[in-house]
């Protein structure tokens, strides 16, 4: 079984998995390059991409700035693809025009200009369906032109009765978020060599953070984009911070008008040579900087305004008799959900269990709402939430017991960047215990009482105090802290047939990271996709048969460790007929953070984060045929103040038995110590490269012959 690390949700350490199934739907980000630890759950990230919700094949376009992004969405791949020749792409845009004016109160007007070549059936279908999403309050998208011109150079309009306007898929049953929206056009008659040509034009107004506006922009670097273009036109009256990427200069900049009607007009052109990619392409760069970022607001701006953002509109007196009933509602809620004589924390759990899993989270991408939230009554009365809302209804019943809650968004970490909303992709919650923090993600529903996923090594403080000049008061490092041990244990009871059949019972039981991982992946996939789920976990513990059976405890059930169980059966595992035969000891493969290199062990390097302290122990025991002996190798013992790794392998009566067991004591390593590190794995890495000998009594014989 290899394990690996999930994107910014696992430090690669103990069991990992294959890094391509680690793409999965739950918007976890990977902040940091360098591989850590990672325990048990790459195969869980492949299934919430498999069986993810509709929100997570995603039908609407995250908001750039103010404005959507009104660069439709295809039923191609979400992804960048490898930069192909035009020739061979399904489809190949010739052209693509951006250009954005904002105004000084925070108003917007985007229009984007394609024309795209169809090359092959696959385009067509890429192409056939295109979506648009925005909020309908305080967004508008009109679709002025959508033409098919044909190989015969014949052309079609496509008729307006083709675009319909829908809620987006995610907020279907959610009717406090029918605003969410997504505009769909279905392009009929089209076929390989047609072009297909169309513009869409979004204007915003009174977005719900103005005047205050924001924006990323990143060009196709695929090759995928023949030409493009993009226009940015802002005031001279608002202060606009401005980043651009030194490898994509703007082409010209145009000054206009004055006093207050002075603007800056900014333009890029770029082409791609024919059959060729970008020159500037980066395979890392889906974890840089956008090409272009501006934005009216400091870090500290954008803390103070989100804030108050999600604290709902300011008081009303007119709506004092209204207010106070919701007040009462949310009281009578608390006293509810905390009596009993329970502990504080007990209170703090059981509101924080109701919000997580009573009230069902709308997979809605953070800020699809422009950050706009609901009254928390309305919101307990729903029974839904967006991650933003049950913030809200948290904080609403916490404060009902005298406990502040505080939010905070992850993903992002480089308070020197221009702030921007969009920069981010979770929101936690904080609360206090005792003096010490402790962090809660209910928006996965099945997270336990404070545990989250990695979010890097910092967070960014919603309302956090600061004065203007304290531009990263919003910004803390976050170490988490779980309630309970974090450990990992993976039992495997396995027979071989003398055919060479192996029949394998895999368990796992866990607590910490890679459990919420787990959870996870099982929670968004129906029961009865569970054991195709199992399969991708069976794959990554380097099991090739088939898994016939799967089961796993309740993923809500949060009180209690998450347990897995599969069966698995794999014909010719061994194959008599190769003398000797060496098999590996069928245990998940540990994996450690990369340690490293020569030159910076040498030096003063950066620390080796090993992450949370983890206990992870793997055990099997392989029944052999009648009569096979075996050759078991040598168990290993490495001890150090931050890890400790044991191994032992044994035959006995015909049962092969073999176990490891490693312990991450420490959070990290001094960097100082790399090369002592680099020893420990070193040694880790050569007890897992051992393999067992089998011989059967025919075998034996032949062989003294």
């Amino acid at each position: 079984m290899r394990w690996c690390r999930g994107r910014n949700l696992l430090t690669d350490r103990s069991l990992r998995f294959p890094v391509e199934l680690l793409h999965f739907g739950c918007d976890l980000r990977m902040s940091s390059k360098k591989r850590q630890r990672n325990p048990t759950l790459g195969p869980v990230l492949m299934a919430c991409t498999l069986f993810a919700s509709p929100l997570q094949a995603r039908d609407l376009t995250a908001p750039e700035a103010a404005p959507t992004n009104a660069t439709p969405q295809s039923s191609a791949p979400m992804g960048k693809p490898a930069a192909l020749p035009a020739a061979t792409t399904p489809a190949q845009i010739e052209l693509l025009e951006t250009r954005l004016r904002f105004e000084a109160n925070g108003d917007s007007r985007k229009e984007v200009h394609a024309r795209v070549r169809i090359n092959s059936e696959l385009g067509v279908r890429q192409f056939a369906h295109l979506k648009f999403g925005y909020d309908r309050g305080f967004e508008r998208i009109e679709i002025p032109l959508l033409r098919i011109t044909h190989a015969s150079e014949g052309t079609a309009d496509i008729l307006p009765s083709a675009i319909s306007d829908q809620p987006n898929a995610a907020v279907a049953d959610a009717p406090g978020y029918q605003e969410v929206r997504s505009k769909s056009v279905r392009i009929l008659g089209l076929a390989p060599s047609d072009v297909l040509e169309y513009r869409v034009v979004t204007t915003t107004s009174h977005q719900p953070l103005a005047p205050e506006f924001w924006l990323e922009h990143s060009f196709d670097r695929t090759g995928v984009v023949s030409a493009e273009m993009f226009e940015l036109d802002v005031p001279d009256s608002r202060h606009v911070n401005l980043q651009i990427n030194p490898k994509t200069p703007t082409t010209a900049t145009e000054k206009s008008g004055e006093g207050d009607a002075a603007r800056t007009l900014y333009r890029w052109k770029r082409a791609v040579p024919e059959g060729g990619a970008d020159p500037d392409s980066n395979p890392a760069a889906e974890e840089s900087e956008p090409d272009v970022v501006i934005s009216t607001m400091d870090w500290q701006q954008l803390s103070t305004r989100l804030g108050e953002t999600l604290a709902g509109a300011p008081n009303d007196s007119a709506n004092a008799g209204l207010r106070a009933a919701y007040a009462a509602q949310i009281r009578d809620k608390t006293v509810e959900l905390t009596t009993g004589g329970k502990s504080k924390v007990q209170q703090m759990e059981d509101l924080y269990d109701f919000v997580s899993q009573k009230i069902a989270t709308t997979e809605l991408p953070l800020g699809s709402t422009g950050f706009s939230t609901r009254a928390p009554a309305e919101i307990l009365k729903s029974g839904y939430a967006t991650p933003e809302d049950k913030f809200v209804l948290f904080a609403a019943l916490t404060a009902a017991m005298n406990v502040h809650a505080h939010a905070a968004l992850t993903g992002y970490c480089e308070s020197k960047g221009v702030a921007r909303p969009s920069a981010f992709a979770h929101l936690l919650i904080s609360v206090e215990d005792s003096g010490t923090q402790v962090w809660l993600d209910p928006s996965l529903e099945v997270a336990p009482f404070g545990v989250i996923s990695s979010p890097g090594k910092c967070v960014f403080v919603l309302g956090a105090k600061g004065g203007p000049n304290s531009a990263d008061s919003a910004w803390q490092k976050i170490a988490p802290r779980f309630p309970f041990p974090s450990f990992q244990r993976v039992k495997v009871e396995a027979s071989l047939a003398p055919d060479g059949t192996l029949n394998a019972k895999v368990r796992y039981v866990m607590r910490g990271e890679n459990e919420l991982l787990l959870r996870s992946a099982f929670h968004q996939s129906p029961r009865e996709k569970w054991k195709d789920v199992a399969q991708l976990l069976s794959l990554s513990d380097g099991f090739r048969g088939k898994v016939i059976a799967a089961t796993a405890s309740d993923p809500l059930a949060t009180k209690t460790p998450f347990s897995v169980e599969y069966e698995v059966t794999q014909p010719k595992f061994v194959d008599w007929a190769k003398q000797p035969v060496r098999i590996p000891a069928l245990l998940p493969i540990l994996s450690l953070p990369d340690p490293p290199t020569l030159a910076e062990a040498d030096a003063a390097s950066s620390p080796i984060v090993l992450g949370i302290p983890l206990d992870v122990e793997t055990r099997v025991s392989l029944r052999l045929p009648g009569g096979t002996s075996a050759e078991v190798p040598t168990g290993t013992v490495v001890e150090r103040d931050y890890a400790t790794f044991t191994s032992k392998y044994e035959v006995e009566q015909g049962l092969l038995s073999a176990s490891r067991h490693i312990n991450f004591l420490l959070r990290e390593v001094p960097g100082v110590r790399g090369v002592d590190y680099n020893a420990f794995v070193h040694a880790v890495q050569t007890d897992e490269a051992q393999k067992f000998v089998l011989m059967r009594p025919e075998d034996a014989a032949a062989a003294k012959r």
